[in-house]
């Protein structure tokens, strides 16, 4: 799967203050990162606040990225969840034909066992119609998915492709690098671990920051991929302040304030998510001027 090597950004969902969608603001997004040369996008994931969108406005958002990224870019879709029959059933009934691969969080708050992980994909490998990108973040999904099970779907199921890994665990990383199938791609889900990921053997990352800095971070990336190592770490200590301080306060808060200090989009986030505060809009807006003024 050489349209998943590198940059992909798992995009937002911008709103408006009525909190609405705000699908110009949407179109723009988009448009700025496949200027700041971004390999690929991700709709509906984590980041776009799937879990408050309605099934309409998933269809919206959907429905928006594909206008405006006009076959510019491989998309790739968010279809996961922890009822796995529903997913199965979404995964059969939806035209996926705009999309290069899924991307499917591993079940979360049920906190299945290792089998129940493994059977959970692989009813999602034999219903999806397109290849499957697991995707691992045991902060936010209660349990991790071990090397252990992700290299036993790898090898099961050809249409298993890669994995999202965000345990934040560097030496698990490298564990699935080592003993992964040959073209199975590890994909870092962790902006801050990415680079270290890449130069461990790892097929790039699914970013947030990488949307509010594209040309940035996508570079940084690449640089990795090109074994131009110092290059590369000039970059990641560029940007490492400004990762932290989009994490400080909860994801997308932080990275929906670097749009509003980009003049992109509103900062709108949908409860029980909140804005980040006025203390840490300051020093985002003061990072987003220092970059654009070295740019």
């Amino acid at each position: 799967m050489q349209s998943l090597i590198g940059t992909g950004v798992a995009l937002v969902t911008p709103f408006k203050e009525d909190f609405s969608i705000d699908t110009e603001a949407l179109k723009k997004i988009v448009n700025f990162s496949i200027d700041g040369g971004i390999e690929y996008l991700v709709v509906l994931g984590t980041t776009a606040e799937n879990a408050t969108l309605s099934p309409d406005e998933k269809e919206l958002v959907i429905s928006t990225v594909i206008e405006a990224n006009n076959g510019a870019l491989p998309l790739v879709l968010g279809v996961g969840g922890n009822n796995t029959a529903k997913v199965v059933d979404e995964l059969r009934t939806r035209d996926l034909s705009a999309f290069t691969a899924i991307l499917s969080v591993s079940p979360y708050y049920n906190k299945p066992t290792q089998e129940g992980i493994y059977q959970h994909f692989k009813a999602v490998a034999e219903a999806s119609p397109i290849p499957v990108i697991l995707y691992n973040v045991p902060g936010r999904t209660a349990s991790n998915m071990l090397p252990t099970t992700v290299l036993r779907l790898a090898n099961d199921f050809e249409n298993v492709v890669a994995i999202k890994e965000a345990a934040g665990d560097l030496v698990q990383a490298m564990q699935l690098l080592k003993d992964k199938p040959k073209d199975f791609l590890v994909i870092s889900g962790d902006d801050m671990i990415a680079l270290p990921m890449v130069l461990a053997g790892g097929s790039g990352v699914i970013s947030v920051i990488g949307q509010g800095f594209p040309k940035e971070f996508s570079e940084m990336i690449r640089l990795g991929l090109n074994r131009k190592v110092d290059e590369a770490f000039k970059s990641q200590y560029l940007l490492a302040d400004c990762i932290d301080m989009i994490f400080e306060q909860g994801n997308p808060a932080g990275i929906k304030q670097v749009f509003l200090s980009l003049g992109i989009s509103e900062n709108t986030v949908r409860l029980p998510l909140v804005k980040v505060d006025d203390s840490l809009a300051s020093r985002i807006d003061q990072f987003v001027k220092k970059v654009n003024k070295q740019g």
